[in-house]
């Protein structure tokens, strides 16, 4: 499917099976394409034998989600390899392990896109799709890539009610996001922080009330990143709290305390 660029592909996506389809063949950022590429045919040693999936990453999870998940981008051996998000790394590892401890997910491990794993009521997507160098997209490439984000949320509207935000990174660019796919974002805009909450209020659509909550909430936490998680920056139990207070702003149900 031929994708042309991410604003084109976007519009003529008419739910989000034909976006992710269209994601996956974007080749908007040329220097991501080198390198996932590049990442694709050289492998790390541990997969040398295995077929990665070089190519963007699109989102996970059930298209009536209420509760979105925002990471960064792909993982070079992760997402890059098994063509899903958070999966196949230790930042997944952690992710996936805290959603199936509230409830969330259908097991604690995401290890292949065909293991089985099924959400509850949740998406899990990035600003950035496609693995970037060193972890760290540019500026540029987060804004070329901002229409898919965009469209992404737009077909969500009718049931989501709550976003977590992994990092900063995420934060960033998740502000314009919203505030171009309907929201309103205060000003000055909000600050990233772990536990930060904030409250994004529908704006009129200018065809009719539309449908869907007026309202989305939007929780700040430190990214799942080895670094954090290895410092003890970001604990399992701090992880899994901020999920259950979002889980409960979105009206899912969690388990365990």
């Amino acid at each position: 499917m031929d994708s042309g660029t991410p604003e084109a592909g976007a519009a003529r996506s008419a739910d989000l099976t034909a976006l992710d389809a269209r994601i996956a063949d974007c080749r908007a950022c040329p220097r991501l394409v080198a390198w996932r590429e590049e990442v694709a045919t050289v492998r790390r040693a541990a997969f040398a034998d295995q077929t990665y999936w070089g190519r963007p990453v699109p989102g996970f999870g059930p298209p009536d989600a209420a509760l979105l998940v925002l990471g960064l981008a792909p993982a070079a051996h992760g997402g890059n390899r098994t063509g899903r998000m958070f999966t196949g790394d230790r930042s997944g590892d952690v992710l996936y392990a805290a959603l199936h401890d509230v409830g969330l997910a259908s097991r604690g491990t995401s290890v292949s896109a065909d293991d089985g794993l099924e959400l509850y009521g949740v998406r899990v997507t990035s600003p950035v799709h496609c693995a970037p160098p060193a972890n760290k997209p540019t500026p540029g490439e987060r804004d070329t890539c901002r229409p898919w984000l965009v469209r992404e949320l737009g077909l969500l509207r009718p049931t989501l009610r709550a976003v977590v935000v992994l990092g900063a990174f995420g934060w960033q660019a998740a502000l314009p996001a919203f505030a171009a796919a309907g929201w309103t974002v205060p000003r000055p805009r909000p600050a990233f922080a772990h536990g930060a909450r904030v409250t994004l209020v529908r704006q009129p659509e200018p065809d009719g009330p539309g449908t869907g909550p007026a309202s989305v909430e939007l929780f700040g936490c430190f990214h799942v990143s080895q670094r954090n998680t290895f410092t003890g920056r970001l604990t399992p139990a701090m992880l899994r709290q901020v999920l259950r207070e979002a889980a409960g702003a979105a009206g899912l149900t969690t388990r365990g305390s």
